[in-house]
């Protein structure tokens, strides 16, 4: 999770929201990303889309079964969806997403009875780092808008 955190202040430093993912197996990490829509002009570069390209990329193969997914924040619909798709046997994430995380906050998508893969979720590590990045953004963010509308 502490390489999930470094992927994040990536994110962060790009001016992208900052959550960070990355993904073992066998001990090793086979796919790291970070947010980047805004960069990649792509709805869908989350965090955990971005690694799961990567880690396909580097073990020549879409399905990663048996790997851990660690991300920051708890995934959305989207990222669940990819990660059943790619057979990830376990997802562990950092805090709480309450509006569209799709582990336990907003539904629980990896537990759909017609999905014919079962993934394993672990919430809650590193959760007050994980939080801290982000609520620092987007308080920073928020700062940043009230200064530019506040007249000279």
């Amino acid at each position: 999770m502490r390489v999930a955190l470094e992927q994040a202040r990536d994110a962060g430093r790009y001016g992208e929201v900052p959550v960070g993912a990355v993904i073992v197996l066998g001990g090793f990490i086979i796919g790291e990303g970070y947010n980047q829509p805004i960069g990649a002009c792509d709805a869908s570069a989350h965090a955990e889309i971005v690694a799961l390209r990567d880690a396909g990329r580097r073990v020549k193969n879409y399905r990663l079964t048996g790997a851990t997914l660690y991300v920051t924040i708890e995934p959305c619909q989207m990222c669940v969806g990819a990660m059943i798709h790619a057979r990830i046997a376990r997802v562990v994430y950092g805090t709480r997403e309450l509006k569209a995380g799709a582990i336990e906050s907003a539904m629980r998508a990896h537990e759909h009875p017609s999905l014919n893969h079962r993934m394993l979720a672990t919430g809650g590590v590193l959760e007050g780092e994980c939080r801290e990045i982000i609520q620092a953004f987007f308080k920073d963010r928020r700062e940043a808008e009230r200064k530019s509308e506040s007249p000279p």
